[in-house]
């Protein structure tokens, strides 16, 4: 088999890769040539104090990883791909108290718990009045009367507000999440000029918040899912530090995610109008699942190997980083017919958008497909003539395909 004809020094999570586009012409070339290539870093770049990682694109491959946590860890070096090269290594060690980051048994205990805010009974007690917030979203922004940012104005929206439902923050709050979880996964991109002491100090701020609400819970219960989450740690409920480290791991995972699913569904609705008139006709019901495969928010997380193993005919070390790449999964040949064609009506989709399989499959997936469903029926209702005006600006990050702004107009 040849070898795959790559740059040299060519990395798949240096920031300044996805701030321009996501390398699937590269990630196609692994898929054939070698699937699972170690990737050498230098100077500390992911901040690990080691020498690479191995870059895993293949779907089958990336489903066995996720499936075997006793051989890959999420706990060793977090699910974070690459953090910048002056962070401390406690920093690092600090992240293992959220959920992402966490293996069995530990991990067992506390998404038992955090499940019962995202039962199927749960998400569809919320479906009706996030409907509602969907139509004013979408209506909000017909009243526009030039280009608008689509990200701003809808995209980021709506998760905000499901957010604010279901854990009970005020309404009044949800800017303030938007912000500290912006600040938090920012700190690769210049134009925010965030440094990684104001993301840590974002971090800091969303779970004091999360803590306050807790502890006022336990004082005082109501009918809502933090008083389920909190109110009886005695029986099997977490205590205030766990649910502070729930809602910030729930401020990335169900707010940043979702929102770029979002927006990069309405670009490729835009740059393919056939299916934006397609999907306006029909409705299909499988038109979220293609959205989030198509984007793929999370371009990757990793394990660390627990013991030496052999994936994809290569030996992976105790102690070696695996870079589970999602986003080339997604476009696999073998798994998916047609991978680089848009389609809404494409079924079966065993995309790995939300994870690839075993535990730390995405806990909010039904609520983030209910979420896309909902605003793009609104917007297909309230603005069916949108039109692109200008390119998307991509955000510059490690492993998130970010988009920050993404101009549109609600007229022809």
């Amino acid at each position: 088999m040849p070898c795959p004809a790559l740059p040299d020094g060519f990395d798949f999570t240096d920031p300044d890769l996805l701030h321009h586009r996501v390398p699937h012409p590269e990630f196609a070339e692994l898929r054939r040539a070698e699937p699972v290539r170690w990737i050498p870093q230098t100077g500390n770049a992911a901040g690990f104090q080691d020498e690479g990682y191995w870059a895993v694109t293949r779907h089958a491959d990336v489903k066995y990883v996720s499936t075997h946590p006793e051989i890959f860890s999420s706990y060793l070096n977090t699910a974070i791909i690459r953090f910048n090269e002056h962070i401390q290594r406690d920093s690092i060690d600090a992240q293992r108290l959220i959920l992402l980051n966490m293996d069995p048994p530990e991990h067992t205990r506390v998404r038992q718990i955090v499940q019962r805010g995202f039962t199927p009974r749960a998400v569809r007690a919320l479906e009706g009045r996030l409907r509602e917030r969907a139509r004013a979203i979408a209506e909000g922004a017909r009243a526009h009367d030039g280009p608008f940012d689509f990200v701003t104005e809808v995209a980021c929206e709506l998760p905000l507000q499901a957010i604010a439902e279901l854990i009970g923050v005020p309404q009044d709050d949800r800017a303030k999440i938007f912000d500290w979880s912006n600040k938090m996964i920012a700190y690769d991109d210049p134009e925010y000029a965030i440094t990684a002491e104001v993301g840590a100090i974002s971090a800091a701020e969303l779970i004091s918040y999360a803590m306050n609400m807790a502890a006022e819970r336990k004082r005082c219960p109501a009918h809502d899912i933090v008083s389920t989450l909190v109110a009886a740690e005695n029986e099997g409920n977490l205590n205030s530090d766990e649910f502070g480290f729930f809602v910030l791991m729930l401020s990335v995972a169900g707010n940043e995610t979702t929102r770029n699913a979002i927006t990069h569904g309405m670009h490729a609705f835009l740059t393919h109008p056939e299916q934006w008139e397609l999907y306006k006709a029909e409705r299909p019901a499988t038109a979220a699942e293609e959205i989030v495969r198509w984007a793929t928010p999370v371009v990757a997380f990793q394990r660390t190997a627990t013991q030496d193993t052999e994936l994809g005919g290569k030996l992976i070390r105790k102690g070696d980083r695996v870079g589970l790449f999602y986003a080339s999964a997604n476009h696999d040949p073998e798994v998916f017919d047609r991978p680089d064609l848009f389609d809404v009506t494409r079924d079966p989709n065993p995309h790995l958008g939300f994870g690839g399989g075993g535990p730390h499959f995405c806990l909010g997936k039904s609520l983030a497909v209910l979420e896309i469903d909902l605003i793009f029926n609104a917007v297909a209702d309230a603005l069916p003539g949108l039109t692109l005006v200008e390119d998307p600006r991509r955000l510059r990050s490690a492993w998130i395909n970010g988009v920050k702004e993404l101009r549109v107009s609600a007229r022809p």
